[in-house]
C-alpha cells in the first residue's frame, strides 16, 4: 500500500550515489578507509573520543554488552547474573544481548508523557543488587540524565544508552549516546542517516575502544593499534599476529559502501536534525490541545524520530478508529517501538521480573501509535494532521 505520509523516506543524493560508485571503482568493499572516516566525523559530531561501526545497531548494543564482560576495569565490569534494568518499551535488540549473556533483567515502566523511563519507578527499582541501566532514549527524546545519574549516586552503576532513535538530540547541549560509558546508533534506512544497514558505538573509554575493535572482527588483534589495552603490544610479525585471538568476538564488520555513504550522511545531519526540529514544533502547535490525544513531552532538544499520539486516558476514542481516520488522511503507522516488551513470548527465555506494574506501557501497549517525521518541511502533513 502507497501512503502519502509515509514512516520514512530516503535522505540520499547524488553525493551518496557518488560515494558509493567510487568504492566499486576501487573495488574495495569490505572495511577501511571510508570506514575509518566516517567513524571520525561521526565521533566529532556527537563529541566523543572513539567510534566504532558495526553492521547495525542491533550489533552495536550486543557489542557493548560483550565489551562490559571483557573489560578489566573492575568498577566497569559486568558477569553473568548481574541485575540490569531496562525501560518496559523498546525495541527487541535493547533486551536480547542482555539475556544472552545471562544477565537478570529489571523491567521497569514508562513516563506516558515522555515516553523514556519513569523516573521514579526507576528510583524505586534501583538497589544495591543493580549492577547496570540501560538507558533508551524514545523516539528523539533523550532521558533526563542529570536525575538518572542522581538516582545512581555513588552506587556501583554502568550506565550505557541505547540511542539508536535518538542520533543528534540533546540534554544539556550535549548529544545523547555520550552521557553512560558506551552509547549505540542506527544508521537504518528509516533513521536519522541511513548507510542501508549499519550501528555505532561511541564511547570516551580508551580500553572499551580497543575492546570493541577486536570484538568486532572475530575477536583478533589485526585492527588494535600496536600498543593497546587489550593484547598489550602487538608483534612484528603479521603472518602470526593477523590471525591472533584474544576475545570471543564475531563478525559484524560494515561495508566500504556503507561508510563512504555515512561520510556524507554525517555532513548533512546537521541541516537534518534542523529540520525535523522545526516539523516538531509543528506538530506540537498543531496536536498539543487536542481534546483526545498525547503528544510526547520533550526533554532537552529532541531529535524527533517521529511523532507519538496517545490516547488520553477517558477518551472514548479507540486506537482503531484513530487507526483508520490517519490511514484515510494518508498516514502509514505503525505501534510505538514494541509496545510493552514484557508481553512478548520470548520473555520466557529471560531471566526476568517486573517491578512493580507496569501501567503506562501496558496504557502505551493498547492505545498509542506513531507517525513518521522527515528531513525537510512536511506542511501538507501538519494540514492532514490538523483534521484529525
Amino acid at each position: 500500500m502507497s501512503y502519502k505520509f509515509p514512516l520514512a523516506s530516503s535522505s540520499w543524493g547524488c553525493e551518496e550515489i557518488n560515494a558509493m560508485q567510487r568504492v566499486i571503482e576501487s573495488g574495495m568493499f569490505t572495511m577501511g578507509r571510508n570506514v575509518q572516516q566516517f567513524e571520525r566525523e561521526f565521533a566529532h559530531y556527537v563529541g566523543s573520543k572513539y567510534c566504532v561501526m558495526v553492521n547495525s545497531g542491533s550489533s552495536a548494543n550486543l557489542l557493548m554488552v560483550s565489551a562490559l564482560f571483557c573489560t578489566r576495569n573492575l568498577s566497569l565490569k559486568i558477569n553473568r547474573g548481574d541485575e540490569v534494568i531496562v525501560p518496559a518499551v523498546s525495541w527487541s535488540t535493547t533486551y536480547y544481548p542482555l539475556y544472552q549473556y545471562g544477565l537478570k533483567i529489571k523491567f521497569v515502566d514508562i513516563d506516558i508523557n515522555t515516553l523514556n523511563y519513569d523516573l521514579e519507578q526507576l528510583e524505586d527499582a534501583v538497589t544495591n543488587r543493580t549492577r547496570m541501566i540501560m538507558a533508551v532514549n524514545l523516539l528523539g527524546n533523550p532521558n533526563d540524565f542529570d536525575r538518572i545519574n542522581q538516582i545512581i549516586g555513588d552506587r556501583s552503576v554502568v550506565l550505557i544508552e541505547d540511542n539508536c532513535e535518538s542520533l543528534g538530540a540533546k540534554f544539556n547541549g550535549r548529544c545523547a549516546g555520550t552521557f553512560g560509558v558506551m552509547g549505540s546508533y542506527s544508521t537504518f534506512f528509516s533513521h536519522h542517516i541511513s548507510t542501508m544497514e549499519g550501528g555505532l558505538i561511541a564511547t570516551d573509554n580508551e580500553e572499551l575502544y580497543h575492546i570493541l575493535l577486536s570484538l568486532r572482527a572475530h575477536g583478533w588483534t589485526r585492527d588494535l593499534p600496536k600498543i593497546n589495552l587489550v593484547s598489550g603490544k602487538k608483534s612484528d610479525e603479521p603472518f602470526e599476529e593477523s590471525f591472533r585471538f584474544v576475545l570471543p568476538g564475531y563478525n559484524v564488520r560494515p561495508l566500504e559502501l556503507e561508510g563512504a555513504v555515512g561520510v556524507e550522511q554525517v555532513r548533512r545531519l546537521p541541516v537534518f536534525i534542523r529540520e525535523r526540529r522545526k516539523n516538531g514544533d509543528l506538530f506540537r502547535s498543531v496536536l498539543r490541545d487536542h481534546p483526545d490525544i498525547l503528544i510526547q513531552t520533550e526533554i532537552g532538544e529532541s531529535s524527533w524520530f517521529g511523532f507519538s499520539m496517545v490516547i488520553r486516558p477517558g477518551s472514548d476514542l479507540t486506537r482503531k478508529e484513530l487507526l483508520k481516520r490517519l490511514n484515510e488522511l494518508g498516514f502509514e503507522c505503525r505501534p510505538i517501538v514494541s509496545g510493552n516488551f514484557a508481553k512478548n513470548e520470548v520473555v520466557k527465555y529471560f531471566d526476568s521480573e517486573v517491578h512493580s506494574e507496569l501501567r503506562n506501557a501496558e496504557y502505551i501497549d493498547r492505545n498509542s501509535l506513531f507517525v513518521g517525521n522527515h528531513h525537510y518541511p512536511l506542511p501538507e502533513m501538519f494540514d492532514a494532521l490538523g483534521k484529525l
